[in-house]
């Protein structure tokens, strides 16, 4: 997605439209330049911090302005891709969820957040000072316009201006000043855009995600879709073999039932009786079988009530009490509904089978980026995503989504597992909370 170019500059110019236009960089220049000392201020409060960090006040201080740099940061990727008609993707991994210390080991491990602070000093030093060029050279123009009005209002001698070769000391004098308007003006009309761009393309060049990590996401989607693919061809081999052990043999039971009953129609009436009252009950077996397989596909309470009403549903269901409670204004993709629900379906699955869980709690929200999902069990705990791990399939099902899955779980419980999937919500709707026991 790409938004309109403010420093495209048309192959046909109306004198107007450049002027505006031209003002209007004037004023971006003036942001930038309002923006650097807050730039200065957090460099040299991430400074500090990071050599008080071995006496632990630093970490705190870190736990507040790393968030705090990012915002200032995106806000400048979003004036680059602004200004250059191009986005500026947000390169930053994931948070790790758990204690503040697992999420500064992240923040530290993560190249984008040194990136970051390598903006600050670009910032307040190079971009700060194409900024000041940009809007001098507007203020160029305005003083030497004004420059006689100026001189008028100000006491004799103030203003007067010795240029080696002539001195410029009275009221008639300050009007050659105006000489030098047309050198402003021309000096600003072609380099306002240049300066304006450059610091664009700086603020572009040392946010946007590095090649490194391109080419590293171009690796996870590729391994995400190909976990997809193995899944999907998975789950199709599960419904072509529920369909020939269960709806098809029952189907061909009743087929021959049928066949048999028309043959004793005639001559044996009462055995043909009981072979179709027989053939009834294999059709409404055949039908549970086919409804069990389509709800493994789509469950009806999805499509009909939501992810919100589904997992009510699914807390139910359940052996144990379960509480919920769901705060969505609106409802996710029906992709993303499924996942959610298919992985909270299988982590409550997980809570009783191997955790002895007593009770279990499901957290849903969405945050205006992101779903998010916590199941929290008091079992017994010792839970890790690994080989043959149910929670490895539920991590691949939100790989495909960009979600990940963060799982806390010290032996002796409890286990707290973290869903979260980017997404957009649709319908405004309030869910309630609501608890299940």
């Amino acid at each position: 997605m790409t938004a309109t170019p403010a420093l495209a500059v048309p192959r046909k110019e109306r004198l107007t439209a450049g002027l505006r236009r031209r003002v209007a960089l004037t004023g971006v220049s003036l942001g930038y330049v309002l923006l650097a000392p807050l730039a200065l201020v957090v460099l040299c409060l991430v400074t500090t911090s990071v050599s008080l960090v071995p006496v632990g006040v630093g970490l705190v201080l870190l736990l507040a302005l790393v968030p705090l740099t990012a915002q200032l940061a995106g806000l400048h990727r979003r004036i680059a891709g602004r200004l250059l008609g191009v986005t500026v993707p947000t390169p930053y991994a994931p948070d790790r969820r758990g204690s503040w210390w697992s999420r500064l080991r992240g923040w530290a491990a993560d190249p984008a957040r040194w990136r970051d602070l390598a903006w600050t000093y670009v910032s307040v030093t190079l971009g700060w000072t194409l900024a000041w060029l940009g809007l001098g050279l507007g203020l160029a123009v305005v003083w030497y316009a004004a420059f006689p009005a100026v001189f008028a209002l100000t006491p004799d001698g103030t203003l007067a201006n010795d240029y080696g070769f002539v001195t410029l000391d009275t009221q008639s004098e300050s009007f050659l000043q105006w000489v030098l308007v047309p050198v402003a003006l021309a000096a600003w009309w072609w380099l306002e855009p240049l300066l304006v761009r450059w610091i664009a393309q700086l603020d572009r060049a040392v946010l946007a995600p590095s090649r490194a990590s391109l080419e590293r996401r171009v690796a996870e989607v590729s391994q995400s879709r190909a976990e997809s693919i193995d899944h999907s061809a998975a789950e199709l081999r599960r419904i072509e073999r529920d369909l020939h052990d269960g709806a098809q043999a029952r189907l061909v039971a009743l087929g021959m039932n049928l066949g048999l009953a028309a043959e004793l129609l005639e001559n044996d009436p009462d055995a043909a009786a009981r072979l179709l009252a027989e053939a009834r009950t294999v059709t409404t077996s055949a039908l549970g079988d086919l409804r069990s397989v389509v709800r493994g596909i789509h469950p009806p309470v999805l499509a009909d009530r939501g992810l919100a009403g589904a997992i009510q549903a699914l807390a139910l269901d359940m052996s144990l009490p379960v509480s919920v409670t769901i705060v969505l204004p609106g409802r996710p993709p029906a992709p993303v509904e499924s996942a959610v629900y298919f992985a909270t379906s299988e982590l409550l699955a997980n809570a009783v089978r191997h955790a002895s869980a007593r009770r279990v709690a499901i957290d849903v929200g969405h945050d205006g980026r992101a779903l998010r999902v916590v199941v929290t069990d008091d079992g017994v705990g010792g839970a890790a995503v690994g080989a043959g791990s149910g929670l490895t399939g539920v991590a691949r099902r939100l790989a495909a989504f960009d979600g990940t899955m963060d799982v806390v779980s010290p032996a002796g419980g409890p286990t707290t597992v973290s869903l979260e999937v980017p997404c957009a919500l649709s319908s405004p709707r309030t869910s309630p909370s609501s608890a299940t026991d």
